[in-house]
């Protein structure tokens, strides 16, 4: 699902890293990432969590750098409980919520894009030709 958002990426000429973490399993790693994120030039996050989905949050509780969930499908809910435990986020720590699954994996790419173009006139070209595109 995830290279789905790589793709998209790509395409739209936007660099990106890719991390693999786990709010339960490794929480000093994701503490550790999202606190050094923008010393390392990050300006939005993009997280993929499955099941409790906890990851988006953890990582906008230690930065206030933008936050993109995409929720999984990985359990027997089909991704409903990645979904609300992604979207349902306390007031001051939010997490822009995408779909679940490849939708919401591309959708967060686009998203990224929206807010990098911003500041960035080749990546809101990029966008722009790709949304010009979808009239075609």
């Amino acid at each position: 699902v995830v290279q789905e958002t790589v793709n998209t990426l790509e395409q739209l000429g936007v660099d990106y890293e890719v991390r693999v973490m786990s709010a339960h399993r490794t929480p000093e790693r994701v503490q550790e990432y999202a606190t050094t994120a923008r010393d390392r030039g990050i300006e939005v996050l993009i997280s993929a969590a499955g099941g409790s989905a906890a990851l988006g949050g953890v990582l906008a509780s230690w930065t206030t750098i933008p936050v993109i969930g995409i929720p999984l499908a990985s359990s027997e809910l089909k991704g409903m409980d990645a979904l609300l435990a992604t979207a349902q986020m306390p007031p001051g720590i939010p997490v822009a919520c995408m779909a679940v699954g490849t939708w919401g994996a591309r959708n967060a790419a686009f998203f990224a894009a929206e807010i990098l173009g911003l500041k960035y006139e080749a990546i809101r070209e990029a966008y722009e030709k790709y949304r010009r595109g979808l009239r075609d």
